[in-house]
């Protein structure tokens, strides 16, 4: 019996799907196709949330549902899910018949097509941000390939307290289905949006308040330790891509370069490990 605290699905709610290439999937499909779903996926609106946790903390943050796929075994695990949003389509099918239009086994409970929310303006989005009070502290994400960094530096900046994070108009997308699994769905949780010029986007913050800080080497480099000492009132610290660092432009464009204490001739971090030590480093 349903109740408030347990609520069942009505088998009237589902649509039982069984061909793989049913229109009413296109969301689904060919989810495995990276340069494929990152040009779609902006271009059509939406985004994927995987797994029953992720879907939630998307929900959570008030974030639409489109659609939403499973395997009948997770029907009951959703059914609080499903009951709030009784107008959106739910697709139930086969394993087999999932992973057919997926492209890979769903073991993590369900899929959701979400509406992909409408990015700010990075003045409006700092200015929000510590209930309105204004972003201090932010990270900027410089052309990052790799959606695996990605989902892992907002991890990292909502479990040590950066406000918002900005990304370059070249880097990988946050709201990529790794990107979102990786940060365990807290990219809902970090305010963020996409500069539209770089790295001409360093001196609207620069214009804002900010003091940016590059983390990269260079003879002129100042150890994280005396950035520390002596910290900014409003701080932005500028992340590179995974090959080759920060570019020349984003360097010459911050205010201070700033290189992390390293040991045993290591030269540097991956990036996102270097962000989270960045971030602990700084946190109030």
């Amino acid at each position: 019996m349903s109740t408030p605290e347990h609520p069942t699905v009505d088998a009237a709610r589902t649509t039982r799907v069984t061909d793989p290439a049913d229109p009413r999937l296109h969301d689904y499909t060919d989810l495995k196709d990276v340069k494929l779903r990152a040009v779609r996926e902006p271009a059509e609106g939406l985004y994927m949330a995987e797994s029953s946790s992720v879907i939630r903390r998307a929900l959570e943050a008030g974030h639409r549902p489109r659609s939403f796929l499973m395997a009948e075994k997770w029907l009951d695990s959703m059914a609080d899910v499903l009951a709030a949003h009784p107008d959106v389509p739910v697709y139930v099918g086969p394993d087999d018949v999932v992973q057919r239009i997926t492209g890979f086994h769903l073991h993590r409970g369900a899929l959701a097509a979400m509406h992909r929310p409408v990015l700010p303006s990075v003045h409006d989005l700092l200015a929000g941000a510590r209930g309105g009070a204004g972003a201090r502290r932010v990270a900027v994400l410089e052309d990052l390939v790799d959606h695996t960094n990605v989902g892992a530096v907002f991890r990292s900046a909502a479990a040590l307290g950066v406000d918002a994070v900005l990304v370059s108009p070249r880097c990988a997308d946050p709201l990529y289905r790794r990107s979102v699994r990786v940060s365990m769905g807290t990219v809902f949780q970090v305010p963020w949006t996409r500069l539209e010029s770089w790295p001409g986007g360093l001196h609207a913050l620069q214009d804002d308040g900010f003091t940016v800080a590059a983390l990269a080497l260079s003879d002129d480099s100042v150890s994280l330790d005396d950035l520390v000492a002596d910290p900014p009132d409003r701080l932005a610290m500028v992340l590179g891509t995974e090959g080759d660092g920060l570019s020349r432009g984003a360097v010459a464009a911050a205010d201070v370069v700033v290189r992390i204490p390293m040991a045993g001739g290591v030269d540097s971090l991956n990036v996102a490990a270097a962000s989270a030590v960045a971030f602990w480093a700084t946190r109030a």
